[in-house]
């Protein structure tokens, strides 16, 4: 039920820049796409190249936050 609610806000919010942890990575990109069990952020801070798309379960979130811009 939970991941449900969770993936509905996470929907609510592409396109913002996020920081998403698993147990094991901190990535920080940009929130591309949600469905009710796959997220896909793109990350931004590879350098030179194209952005890495990473999948990442809903399950294996442990929490998003959305960093301010000043």
């Amino acid at each position: 039920m939970f991941e449900e609610t969770f993936a509905a806000e996470l929907a609510n919010r592409t396109g913002s820049r996020v920081e998403v942890a698993t147990d094991n990575n901190l990535l920080e990109g940009i929130l591309s796409t949600v469905t009710p069990d796959l997220v896909l952020v793109l990350d931004t801070s590879g350098g030179y190249g194209g952005n890495t798309r990473i999948y990442l379960s809903v399950g294996s979130i442990n929490f998003v936050r959305f960093p301010q811009t000043a």
